[in-house]
């Protein structure tokens, strides 16, 4: 594919790996973030979430460990309290600005248990009006699920998502953003290190297939994978060093060494954890490995956050505190240098 976007896309694309700081994301739709807010007693409302967005993209000091942040189509079109786009607060301290494009995981007809992502419709205009909201990159989501006695994922439900990621891929770099291809191997079930591992390069080997068919620029893209891990009910937790040998092998036997990076999502992961097993990575395989590995964290950073806010304009700087705290744990462990001993957050 030949495509004129290519020098602005390389741009944006070393922006988002370089100088060893990761993603937020804060893409989540209307309906998730309303369920977040109600055990905490935060009304359900836009103004909420627009103060709670605000509250994220003022923390002093941010930048410092934090590349991009992807957004949902409520949260790029809001204003600070001051009447400052969020765009351009992101853009002023260095945050590179990014959309979640896909409109959802849907159940996928004939195939119980299994889910297809959808919004391919009306793309190519919704990309033009984003790039012109002042959006970079985006982030489309695959959900696969594991069942073995229900034989899922059916190669099916792999092939059809990983279609969709190449269709969505070659709409954005022709549209001039980077995309995010997120095949997430969800951590709900019983199944053991050994099938996720099995499963993940299934998929991932799906998807670059799709990728190379539909002639995507793969050093214009990033991978934003599930780590190796056993489903949350399996009796074997695993060590950390088995989960960073599994999933940095796993990586090397299905992610094509021309993608520039990989960003992990933490899939609901405590943050500790997340921390934890991206800092394992790198104390094993620094230095051996085609491409950067970082973090694109949701929960995994926003957590205590949003606990201590509560909705309540006098805990933002505690809040603020957190959320630093916690971005600056992922930037320690994508350097090798993240202590659990002493992550007090």
């Amino acid at each position: 594919m030949q495509n004129m976007n290519k020098p602005l896309l390389i741009e944006t694309v070393h922006s988002l790996i370089s100088h060893g700081k990761g993603l937020l994301a804060m893409d989540e739709s209307t309906g998730t973030c309303n369920k977040r807010f109600a055990p905490l007693g935060i009304p359900q409302t836009e103004e909420a979430r627009r103060s709670y967005r605000e509250m994220i993209i003022t923390t002093h000091g941010l930048a410092e460990s934090i590349s991009g942040a992807i957004l949902y189509d409520e949260t790029i079109r809001q204003k600070t309290s001051q009447g400052e786009q969020f765009v351009d607060v992101l853009t002023k301290v260095g945050i590179v600005p990014g959309i979640k494009l896909d409109t959802g995981a849907k159940p996928m007809p004939g195939f119980p248990g299994e889910k297809s992502t959808e919004g391919l419709d009306g793309l190519p205009a919704r990309v033009a009006q984003y790039v012109q909201l002042g959006a970079r990159f985006a982030k489309w989501r695959a959900v696969i699920a594991i069942d073995a006695e229900r034989n899922i994922p059916s190669q099916a439900c792999i092939e059809a998502n990983a279609h969709s990621l190449a269709r969505y891929a070659g709409i954005c770099q022709e549209g001039g953003l980077v995309p995010i291809i997120e095949p997430e191997v969800i951590m709900d079930g019983h199944h053991t290190l050994e099938q996720c591992f099995e499963v993940t390069a299934r998929v991932h080997h799906a998807v670059f297939n799709q990728l190379h068919s539909q002639g995507i620029q793969l050093e214009c893209l990033l991978l934003k994978p599930n780590m190796i891990l056993p489903g949350a009910a399996c009796p074997d937790q695993s060590t950390l060093e088995q989960i960073a040998q599994s999933t940095v092998h796993c990586l090397l036997r299905s992610v094509p060494a021309a993608v520039p990076g990989i960003a992990f999502l933490s899939g609901g992961q405590s943050g500790e954890l997340a921390s934890a097993r991206l800092n394992q990575m790198h104390l094993d395989f620094t230095g051996r490995l085609p491409w950067a590995l970082t973090f694109s964290f949701a929960r995994a950073i926003q957590n205590p956050a949003i606990e201590i806010w509560a909705g309540k304009n006098a805990n933002v700087p505690a809040a603020q505190k957190a959320l630093l705290h916690r971005a600056r744990c992922n930037q320690a462990a994508r350097h090798g240098e993240y202590n659990a001993g002493s992550d007090n957050s």
